[in-house]
């Protein structure tokens, strides 16, 4: 198994919460955060003034997967997420040793 974390802008969460159950994946954790990478923030104007704000609103979804299907759910993020412009977002890939549903005591892949 593996989590898959995925750093996006927040108006594309919804089209990748879609995406994501159109696929047949039934649960994932959103997480509010901040954060920039490569763009480095962004100038505003606030009544006449200009400030730089350097960490920008993000938000961070996980989601378990089978390696199986590790591949797809890959495909399926990218394709829903990417604008093509920078702050797009990062995904990454974790490993994980076993996964308990605490109200049925399943385990791993039937956790899933």
């Amino acid at each position: 198994m593996k989590l898959v974390t995925i750093m996006v802008k927040p108006f594309r969460v919804d089209a990748l919460k879609a995406a994501l159950a159109a696929h047949g994946v039934r649960g994932l954790t959103v997480i509010e955060t901040s954060g920039h990478g490569r763009q480095g923030g962004h100038i505003e104007v606030y009544r006449g003034a200009e400030y730089r704000v350097e960490l920008i609103p993000k938000l961070k979804v996980e989601v378990l997967v089978d390696d199986e299907d590790l591949a797809e759910v890959l495909e399926v993020i990218t394709a829903s997420v990417r604008t093509g412009k920078t702050g797009d977002g990062k995904v990454w890939v974790s490993p994980v040793d076993s996964v308990l549903r605490i109200r049925t005591g399943e385990r791993d892949a039937d956790a899933l």
